[in-house]
């Protein structure tokens, strides 16, 4: 092999050596960061680059996807001296390369550094019944001031979650004792509530079923007075008639009139409930045969138009005597 030959053998794998260095392929989710002697100059992007063989190096392979890191667990003093143990997850993504490589040693623990820092001062300013309750307001806080101080690392932080928050054992004792307490104190509340509407719903009941009373016993008194304001007007009514008709000598209306009063005060002495045994007088067994006394009376009273129509309440078919003695017939006048 003469020397010309050596040489375009070097010459071949020097091109070929030099083509390597200076095509960079770039994945998709990454950027690269160039150094010409050690110094940043430019950035990657995804896809085939080209840089200066032998004088361009890459520097740092930057992810620029979502990432996530584990915050470790710590105890934090909350502002009432309580002491719990918090953890949580931290999702950030990059979005300058040059600055997260050459702003920051390490990216991760930097970061980890700065949200376990601010998890203490944040939860420290809040009491234990704060930091259980409120745990989206925890995240927001520690979200908001967290992603301030890693901007300058050209990193935004998406989203800080606690994930667990543990007081100790005996604080989780007391607060199980104090959470049974409250729930048997509501449990008698609602009871004495309860009873109370009930008596409530009883009285307006009652209230109701009184009311409901008195407007029906109203009701009835006015129809009872309705009804003998009528009877009194029938009565009236017959009583007029009984006068108009003996007036026109029509003594048999008068004793019927009569008769029918009495019957129906005997009807009344009957039907009494402490009434059993009934002792009428002797006069009263004649009471019917009165009734032509009765007529002589009137006939007395009216004149011989009356008389003749207490003769015609004898006829048969008018009430009959059974015996009695009647009144004494005034003598006839002239």
């Amino acid at each position: 092999m003469s020397g010309f030959d050596i040489f375009a053998i070097v010459l071949v794998l020097l091109v070929i050596v030099t083509l390597v260095a200076g095509v960079k392929t770039v994945p998709q989710g990454y950027d690269w960061t160039i150094e010409r002697f050690g110094k940043y100059t430019q950035t990657l992007r995804p896809g085939l680059n080209l840089i200066v063989p032998y004088f361009d190096r890459v520097g740092r392979k930057i992810n620029m996807m979502e990432q996530v890191i584990d915050i470790p667990e710590q105890e934090v003093i909350t502002k009432d001296n309580a002491t719990v143990t918090v953890d949580g997850v931290a999702f950030y993504q990059v979005f300058d390369a040059a600055k997260a490589s050459y702003e920051v040693a390490n990216l991760n623990q930097a970061i980890t550094v700065l949200t376990m820092t601010n998890i203490r001062s944040v939860m420290g300013s809040m009491d234990l019944d704060q930091v259980l309750s409120h745990r989206d307001e925890i995240n927001e806080r520690l979200l908001r001031v967290v992603d301030a101080a890693v901007s300058p690392w050209g990193v935004k932080v998406n989203r800080i979650e606690i994930k667990d928050i543990v007081p100790p054992a005996d604080l989780v004792e007391a607060m199980g004792r104090q959470m049974k307490a409250e729930r048997v104190k509501r449990a008698d509340i609602l009871a004495a509530e309860g009873q109370r509407q009930s008596e409530i719903l009883r009285a307006e009941g009652a209230k109701q079923g009184q009311i409901l009373q008195a407007e029906g016993r109203k009701e009835a008194a006015f129809r009872d007075a309705e009804a003998r304001e009528r009877s009194a007007e029938a009565e009236a009514k017959a009583t007029q008639m009984v006068s108009e008709a003996i007036s026109k000598g029509d003594v048999a209306a008068l004793n019927y009139f009569i008769a029918d009063k009495y019957i129906k005060a005997f009807g009344q002495f009957a039907e009494a409930p402490n009434q059993k045994i009934i002792m009428l007088p002797m006069e009263a067994t004649s009471m019917l045969g009165s009734l032509a006394g009765i007529g002589e009376i009137a006939k007395a009273t009216f004149g011989e138009s009356a008389a003749s129509a207490a003769a015609a309440a004898r006829r048969p078919g008018s009430v009959p005597p059974t015996g009695g003695t009647p009144p004494a017939v005034p003598p006839r006048q002239g």
